[in-house]
């Protein structure tokens, strides 16, 4: 049986990048309209500092494949999330900040809560309020995690379930079918649209969070400094998010940093003025569950 076929109630973790929409379309080409209408979710988890393309993308990706992709964000409140569309949706770090203040730090590569809070955990929220993800209802959760992210599949493959729910099954449809970076970016590129975002080796490196902390020093400096000149520079975001880190006293200008292994988001922001391409292969980004 085809790795894409549904085979009950199932949830497409769809990112905004490349890897999860082909992802999508297969999954939408290997079922009937019938089965795709009674069993799939597609869900698109935004954190307020998505690159206005990733946008843009899983709103064409709506349109020209005819399905609804359920758009939800953070909310410090009771239910805990909030389902919005792209009209509504925040891109000024709003749901990001919320749960900063919140948990009072800052994530950090050992502990990722902005993946964990923002993303996953806010799924799960939401499709228990559907009465789904439970003993009587268990899902699949399809992710979209290619054969040649090996680390990654053993990882998941391991654990099977969510760290949310045990009754949410982990499936990765592209690594079950050998797809790997170079079939996916075979299939943009004979596609009649695309993310508007520029790759380099296979690897989107402005997709997910605009400049997020797991991503590679090298390839931070080389986003801030060609953000020069723009009115908003979105390193500024997370400077403002270093300087003002959240205490249990209140917020407070203690230099608490996402990473204490490179500079501050200030110090490369300040750098990127005097020297413009700072952008080197070798700084490997850390991989986490935002995905492609």
């Amino acid at each position: 049986m085809s790795p894409y076929k549904l085979s009950g109630m199932t949830v497409v973790s769809f990112s905004g990048g490349r890897t999860s929409a082909f992802m999508l379309f297969m999954v939408l080409l290997h079922n009937t309209a019938e089965d795709i209408a009674k069993y799939l979710l597609i869900i698109f988890a935004n954190t307020g500092k998505e690159h206005p393309a990733t946008l843009e993308f899983v709103r064409e990706c709506a349109e020209r494949w005819g399905v609804p992709i359920i758009w939800l964000e953070f909310r410090d409140d009771d239910a805990g999330f909030a389902v919005v569309d792209y009209a509504t949706a925040s891109r000024h770090g709003e749901p990001f900040e919320a749960l900063i203040r919140k948990r009072k730090y800052l994530p950090n590569p050992v502990t990722r809560f902005c993946t964990i809070d923002l993303k996953i955990r806010i799924i799960h929220k939401y499709l228990r309020s559907l009465g789904l993800s439970t003993e009587d209802e268990p899902v699949d959760m399809m992710t979209g995690i290619r054969a040649d992210e090996p680390r990654r599949v053993a990882k998941i493959r391991q654990r099977k379930t969510t760290s949310e729910s045990k009754h949410a099954t982990m499936v990765m449809p592209l690594a079950d079918a050998g797809v790997g970076v170079q079939d996916v970016t075979e299939f943009w590129a004979a596609q009649p649209f695309d993310l508007m975002l520029p790759t380099i080796n296979g690897r989107t490196l402005e997709g997910n969070c605009d400049l997020c902390f797991l991503k590679g020093a090298y390839q931070v400096y080389s986003i801030i400094a060609s953000d020069r000149g723009s009115p908003v520079r979105k390193a500024e975001w997370w400077a403002r998010m270093e300087r003002t880190a959240v205490s249990s006293s209140g917020i407070t200008g203690n230099g608490a940093l996402f990473r204490f292994d490179r500079p501050s988001y200030q110090e490369m922001l300040d750098y990127s003025e005097i020297q413009f391409d700072m952008f080197a292969d070798q700084d490997e980004a850390i991989a986490c569950f935002c995905g492609d």
